[in-house]
């Protein structure tokens, strides 16, 4: 049973990580634009929930409709994946899933890890292409986030507890936003938002693992910085989209709550 509990988890994580490309093309637009509507040919998208919801091709034209924004020298551009990015987002949604699956086991708050777990790879994806996490992920994904976990500590066999969860993102959200105060120019605003629904799942687990999710996201972006700099491709000033290191270090804290908590 447990090995097939991580199987689905991993078969959930590649069907929902087939669904980021679309998603993070139409989000990966500069703060003045509007979401894309349309492939890069300019047909349309169509099909669930808007068009939001669907494959990697394009239905009017089957050409590839994810084509990744980047930021270049000369300002933003758009380039068309390789093949390998193309199947990285299931692959990483998929290994992610099955890792908190090994992890928590079957206990009420896996269903909640394995639903936002795609929402918050879509996140990494989007922040690292154009360096920014959109309003309409960060804040539904907190609230979301708050009333899955309020309803899986109503079920038998939950590990975590439901005002800590709320606190801690509270406690997280403040902790980012005296930063943002301090040093605007080093912290986006949507990390202060991200670090709302960060801190409600870390805080699930406790404060040991709250703190320890929160400091693996800084030691990692920084260890990415300082790799950047000694390469000669970064200066102490350049910006760094700093999402992706707090989802992964929220990921690490969260396998360290569930395995003591199984433990």
């Amino acid at each position: 049973m447990y090995v097939t509990l991580i199987a689905v988890a991993a078969l959930w994580g590649a069907a929902a990580g087939l669904l980021v490309p679309r998603a993070a093309y139409r989000l990966s637009v500069e703060p003045e634009e509007g979401w894309r509507d349309a492939c890069p040919a300019g047909h349309p998208f169509t099909g669930p929930a808007r068009g939001w919801l669907g494959g990697l091709s394009c239905a009017a034209c089957a050409v590839r409709a994810t084509a990744v924004p980047v930021r270049t020298a000369d300002g933003p551009a758009t380039r068309e994946p390789d093949a390998p990015t193309r199947y990285t987002v299931p692959l990483v949604t998929a290994v992610s899933c099955a890792v908190l699956a090994a992890a928590t086991g079957p206990r009420p708050e896996l269903t909640v890890w394995l639903l936002l777990t795609p929402f918050a790879v879509l996140l990494a994806v989007v922040d690292r292409t154009v360096h920014r996490l959109p309003d309409r992920l960060t804040l539904p994904l907190a609230a979301a986030a708050a009333a899955l976990l309020g309803l899986a500590a109503l079920l038998p066999g939950a590990a975590g507890s439901w005002p800590a969860a709320l606190l801690g993102g509270l406690v997280l959200g403040v902790a980012y936003l005296v930063l943002f105060l301090i040093h605007p120019n080093g912290m986006g605003f949507g990390d202060v938002k991200l670090a709302l629904s960060l801190g409600v799942v870390l805080g699930w687990y406790g404060w040991t693992v709250l703190f320890f999710g929160a400091f693996a996201g800084f030691l990692l972006g920084s260890l990415y910085g300082l790799g950047l700099m000694a390469l000669g491709r970064a200066g102490r000033k350049t910006a760094i989209p700093f999402g992706p290191f707090m989802i992964v270090g929220a990921l690490c804290g969260l396998l360290l709550g569930a395995l003591a908590a199984t433990g």
